[in-house]
């Protein structure tokens, strides 16, 4: 038991070593992967408590929701294609260089993709966006695949494409930020589902709307 756990340190602190955190590149792809979940829920709570985004638009929420879609949907592209730059530039790991972890990454960044994908289309473009905090509440909860089988499927899925990339080439940088993502996801489910749950407890009293 002793052997397999200091097996097990050694492949950890290899792998460690094997991140170059000083590496401007990978910084700058931890900052987006930080910011742009905050981006997101603090900018539509702001729409929804000041209204400041609709009046920027002429007073339209749908133009407001809209551009702002618009906004973190491109800030997701800045943030995946400064990741994949950034971990190319990262030492590759032996342990992680071989067919099977290849595969493994695959699978992860197809399932998430999938996850991804399907529940975009499952709410929609204002759904998907934090349209409710815009006004534009849901009819009712949706409980078809994915979210049949995840209460968060676009999380989870964005975080098993980020490992996927990690995975298939082999960088431990990649399941550095990796984890980054997961921490980042789960601080913004402890933000975002309490807030979104007072807006619907007052759907009784009237929907926003334009």
């Amino acid at each position: 038991m002793s052997s397999l756990i200091e097996t097990a340190t050694t492949i950890y602190n290899d792998m460690a070593n094997d991140v170059d955190f000083s590496n401007k590149l990978f910084q700058t792809s931890i900052f987006f992967i930080c910011f742009n979940p905050l981006y997101w829920n603090f900018g539509a709570r702001l729409e929804y408590n000041t209204g400041l985004l609709s009046k920027l638009c002429g007073g339209s929420k749908t133009i407001a929701v809209y551009l702002f879609s618009l906004s973190v949907f491109v800030l997701g592209l800045i943030r995946d294609e400064i990741y994949r730059d950034a971990i190319s530039q990262q030492p590759t790991s032996p342990y992680l260089d071989n067919d099977l972890i290849k595969l493994l990454g695959v699978l992860s960044f197809g399932i998430g993709s999938v996850f991804v994908a399907t529940s975009m289309y499952s709410l929609g473009i204002v759904g998907t966006y934090l349209g409710d905090h815009f006004g534009f509440l849901m009819k009712e909860r949706i409980t078809s695949f994915p979210f049949s089988v995840l209460n968060n499927p676009m999380y989870v899925g964005s975080t098993m494409c980020f490992l996927g990339t990690g995975l298939f080439y082999g960088k431990p940088a990649g399941l550095a930020a990796s984890a980054f993502v997961y921490t980042m996801y789960q601080i913004v489910e402890f933000i975002e589902e309490p807030f979104t749950a007072k807006i619907y407890s007052k759907r009784g009293s009237g929907e926003k709307s334009e």
